[in-house]
């Protein structure tokens, strides 16, 4: 092949000289037989228009600049326009009339493999001469075949002496062309060297840098380091692991690191960035081919991350092709204004990167609790707006949480105990050197206790149970507060004590003295084990609402159980409280009131009686009035019971062989869902109940031991009976669709905390999606082969190696 300097000057004479007849007249043959047209692909990086070439007859092209990617625009056009196809007519080989103006390259079959007509001139050129072989247009006839176009068409021997012998100038140029409409012989793959063992090198690079990015996407751990440099002793986990990787594996070794071209190392910042976004794409492409188009609900929350800004999490609901409920993360987006419409606008643009349409949400569900809490109803109505049947649902979780909270605010028994339990754990935890002191107290205490044979010993038994601070929107904090402060309450008292005794500042002595006489009192004992015991009664449900495959159905009997549960408790535990009560203030020495005796309050003199016993109080104003407040409160918050769309899914729950069946319930259910069930699918629907029932009820035993909605989905694609039924189908996942709580969005806002920390506080918006989608979505990352990542990074971008 001619060397790069000589190939770039012919090449730019023939854009420079070449007249029009050349490119513009009957197609040139194709110079690789076994070359796939389809399959050229377009490696220049400079776009050349070959339009330009078509001016009138002798008018030069003008080229201001010659870029080596030039000669693939010229390969293309010789694979594009394939063999030369015979006219219809055909002309006498042995006489050419000077008459016949139109050139037929069936005349010289022998040599149209490289002759081009111009029209214009009546002439032929040679092609292959142009491009190469302009530096010796005397040699070979090449100054008429090359410049001023062949018309002697009779002179059959002009045409061989130009061809000339194997070293000819005109066989040379041809060879030349061959080169040039080859892939791997093109100049740019010359100028990087793309032979086999390249590519395979550069694979084996990117490959390894792909395993060492899915490490550590999988376990959340940060990329950079602080100092990169060859003489770190730490160059960051991404280095340091590749450089580790690179040493087990022998078949990367001698390929990677400062074995690699040192420009083409595939270890940069951007190379990383890149394929951690890679990830993110293929991750959130699997999970929007697993929801297939179909209808979807949408989970959204806000929440601060550690750079104060506030990010919302989109999760999407839906039920795959095999009947299963799935809640996947699909994106995090920063949102600087949360009014309605802002969040609306943000949503609706996340979606469309996705294919998705507001039309398909039948779902809709928010916590009310934290930033977004008085502007729920009017996103709520802005969506509804495009779609009618996507239905709001408060999320149970917090409204559980919430109404704890409703009571705190009503009894001010239960108000000063969270204000006493929080300010104690706030003191203790100020300090490291309080928290040592609490440590070692419990761990002696622990040790007397099994000393004395109180306790057995085991495994995983005694852990040591930390703080658990109180918070209005963290689920089930509470529970966990009031539960480990009863446990610790000894290390606890004498943690205040030894405050009390060495604090040096008179305020945290006087503090600790307030806290530990509040603290060591019977009505805060009585308090503390009433609120634990309500609250472990509510702590099941709150664990059962935190479940992806909850529907809404089930989650509402479980409201139903915890309200008969409170209302047994108010009637026949009060006894073994008073019990558990008086036990714990005999063991850490409490003073206990006679029951019996006249109850005084400190609102009023003593001298004046509040005309009821001690006992009387307790039962009546505090333990049977908190009570009530509670179940009150759940009747109040959890209200969707009453709806028809709540009656007609309840009846669709498979429980005890479809006992709760009733066809009319589910009629006017469907009614709800507009888009989905016009008037001729209700009459449809109506006829495929009435078999359904019959089906699943009296034939089919495989539907005699269902326990909800999501096993009814599950056996429905097992058995193939949502072909059978499929407005059925579609009415049981519509009803699965209804979310019952964001605790998909509230273990997003957890892995946020993971991701983005103190030493990762400045991640852009970009790299932090990339990192936090791969992270939650494990299941599904996990199933991504490095082939498809690889094919994405590579399609990305224009890439130094073609694989």
């Amino acid at each position: 092949m001619a060397s790069n300097s000589k190939s770039q000057k012919s090449v730019k004479n023939y854009f420079t000289k070449v007249p029009k007849s050349s490119l513009d007249s009957h197609d040139q043959p194709n110079l690789e037989e076994n070359v796939n047209h389809s399959e050229v692909p377009l490696l220049s990086s400079q776009e050349f228009d070959l339009n330009s070439l078509k001016h009138d007859p002798g008018e030069r092209t003008q080229i201001l600049d010659f870029h080596p990617n030039h000669r693939d625009v010229i390969r293309r056009e010789y694979l594009r326009r394939g063999p030369c196809q015979p006219r219809l007519k055909e002309y006498p080989k042995t006489k050419i009339s000077r008459d016949m103006r139109r050139f037929n390259p069936q005349w010289f079959s022998e040599y149209s493999n490289w002759l081009e007509y111009s029209e214009s001139k009546d002439a032929v050129f040679c092609l292959n001469c142009y491009l190469f072989a302009n530096d010796n247009i005397h040699q070979g006839g090449g100054d008429v075949f090359s410049t001023i176009g062949f018309r002697s068409w009779q002179k059959k021997k002009s045409l061989k002496k130009h061809v000339g012998g194997g070293n000819s100038i005109h066989n040379q140029s041809r060879k030349n062309c061959e080169d040039l409409v080859r892939q791997e012989q093109s100049i740019q793959s010359a100028l990087v060297r793309q032979d086999s063992q390249f590519k395979h090198e550069y694979w084996l690079r990117l490959t390894a840098s792909v395993d060492v990015v899915r490490l550590l996407l999988n376990q959340g751990l940060a990329f950079r380091g602080h100092d990169e440099s060859k003489s770190s002793l730490n160059r960051g986990n991404f280095l340091e692991i590749l450089s580790w990787y690179s040493e087990m594996c022998d078949n990367i070794k001698d390929c990677v690191l400062k074995h690699a071209p040192q420009n083409d190392l595939m270890t940069s910042p951007m190379i990383q960035k890149e394929i951690v976004t890679t990830c993110k794409i293929e991750t959130i492409k699997t999970i929007i081919e697993e929801l297939n188009g179909d209808y979807f609900a949408l989970l959204v929350d806000e929440s601060f991350d550690v750079s104060r800004k506030e990010q919302m999490a989109v999760v999407l609901r839906y039920v795959d092709i095999m009947g299963f409920v799935m809640e996947r993360l699909i994106d995090i987006i920063h949102v600087q204004d949360t009014c309605a419409s802002s969040l609306k606008e943000a949503i609706v643009n996340l979606l469309a990167q996705h294919s998705l349409s507001l039309s398909y949400v039948r779902g809709q569900c928010y916590d009310g609790a934290s930033n977004i809490q008085g502007r729920i109803n009017r996103l709520k109505i802005l969506i509804k707006q495009e779609s009618r049947s996507a239905h709001f649902v408060h999320c149970f979780a917090h409204q559980l949480q919430l109404s704890l909270v409703a009571v705190s605010k009503k009894c001010v028994e239960v108000g000063e105990l969270v204000l006493l339990v929080s300010s104690i754990l706030n003191m203790l935890g100020a300090s490291f050197k309080r928290m040592d002191e609490y440590r070692e107290s419990q761990k002696k205490r622990v040790q007397e206790a099994l000393d004395m044979g109180e306790l057995e010993t085991g495994r995983g038994l005694h852990q040591e149970f930390g703080l658990t601070r109180a918070c209005d929107t963290r689920w089930g904090s509470h529970y966990k507060s009031f539960s480990n402060f009863i446990i610790m309450f000894g290390s606890i008292v004498d943690v205040l004590n030894d405050i009390v005794v060495d604090s040096h500042c008179p305020d945290e002595s006087a503090k600790a003295m307030e806290f530990l006489r509040a603290c060591q009192t019977f009505d805060v004992a009585f308090i503390l084990h009433l609120m634990r015991d309500i609250l472990a009664i509510t702590d099941e449900l709150n664990k059962c609402l935190q479940k992806k495959e909850q529907d809404i159905v089930n989650a509402m009997l479980l409201v139903q159980v915890a309200k008969k549960r409170l209302q047994k408790f108010r009637e026949d535990e009060w006894g073994s409280l008073i019990d558990k009560v008086s036990k714990f203030c005999i063991k850490y020495q409490i003073l206990i009131p006679k029951l019996d005796e006249p109850y005084f309050t400190s609102l009023r003199s003593r001298r004046k009686l509040a005309g009821c016993t001690i006992s009387h109080h307790y039962y009546v104003e505090v333990f049977c009035k908190v009570i009530d407040w509670q179940i009150q409160e759940l009747s109040y918050r959890f209200d969707e019971v009453t709806t028809d769309l709540l009656h007609g899914i309840a009846c669709l729950n498979p429980i005890d062989s479809f006992s709760s069946f009733d066809l009319r319930k589910i009629m006017r259910m469907s009614e709800h869902y507009p888009d989905d069930f016009d008037e001729f699918s209700m009459g449809v629907l109506e006829n495929q109940l009435e078999s359904y029932i019959i089906d699943v009820h009296d034939l089919d035993e495989r539907f005699s031991d269902l326990k909800g909605l999501y096993d009814l989905s599950k056996r429905l694609v097992q058995t193939k009976k949502h072909s059978n039924y499929p407005h059925v189908f579609l009415l049981v996942k519509l009803a699965l669709l209804l979310p019952v709580a964001t605790a998909s969005v509230e273990r997003t806002f957890s892995a946020i905390k993971f991701i983005k920390n103190d030493l990762r506080s400045r991640m852009n918006e970009s790299y932090f999606s990339g990192c936090l989608v791969p992270y939650v979505e494990k299941d599904v990352f996990n199933r991504i082969s490095n082939d498809v990542i690889i094919k994405t990074f590579q399609g990305m971008k224009p890439r130094r190696v073609q694989l």
